[in-house]
């Protein structure tokens, strides 16, 4: 007997695509065991030289920037900050495997403002401001010994209170102008939904795409 698939409808709806991320978002909130707002994020050279590292997502919605947009920090120092200041775009990637579901979103960066990355960083455990502040992040380090004294000599420092933010120590909004819809599904016959807009104003429009 030949098994057959009765599963025809899309699993995805048609809907505003950030409403779509906050519904599966939450969902994953419930079900992943660990960062379900870990992100990869991908960046490439001028040249087109692409890298991808795991980030966090700290910020999403609708009403943020322009046109909404996804939010992450990082030091601008660091080979992702240096990409992303030669070449303002990017890709993230969201894999929510108990939810057996991702989520692509593609467009172009812009850098949070000074008010938002204080707020931002102050927010963060004291120890984690430290630890940044302390950070080279990406250069070389000749041994964990020089990173653990200079951890160190800004404990002793500061003391008391916030550590102030280091400059190159920022954030990026991502404005989407694609988001990509992925449920799986019985035999391979995986559900997509690709969401696409000219600009941060314009409206959406959408397609299912072959799996």
């Amino acid at each position: 007997m030949t098994e057959t698939v009765d599963d025809t409808k899309s699993a995805i709806p048609v809907t505003d695509p950030f409403a779509l991320f906050e519904k599966w978002f939450g969902e994953a909130k419930e079900t992943e065991p660990n960062d379900p707002n870990a992100m990869a994020l991908a960046t490439a050279t001028p040249e087109g030289r692409p890298s991808v590292r795991m980030v966090l997502l700290k910020g999403h919605g609708s009403g943020l920037g322009e046109g909404g947009g996804f939010v992450f920090y990082t030091n601008a120092e660091s080979r992702k900050g240096e990409e992303i200041r030669a070449n303002m775009h990017a890709s993230l990637l969201f894999h929510w495997k108990s939810q057996r579901r991702q989520i692509r979103i593609e467009g172009p960066l812009t850098e949070v403002s000074e008010e938002q990355a204080d707020a931002y960083f102050h927010s963060r455990p004291r120890a984690s401001q430290i630890g940044s502040a302390a950070s080279d992040q990406s250069r070389p380090l000749p041994e964990r010994q020089v990173y653990l004294d200079r951890v160190a000599a800004l404990e002793e420092r500061f003391p008391e209170g916030d550590i102030p933010r280091p400059p190159h120590w920022t954030g990026f909004l991502l404005c989407p102008r694609a988001i990509e819809f992925w449920h799986d599904r019985k035999y391979r016959l995986h559900d997509r939904r690709r969401f696409t807009r000219e600009g941060p104003k314009d409206a959406w429009s959408n397609t299912l795409l072959y799996p």
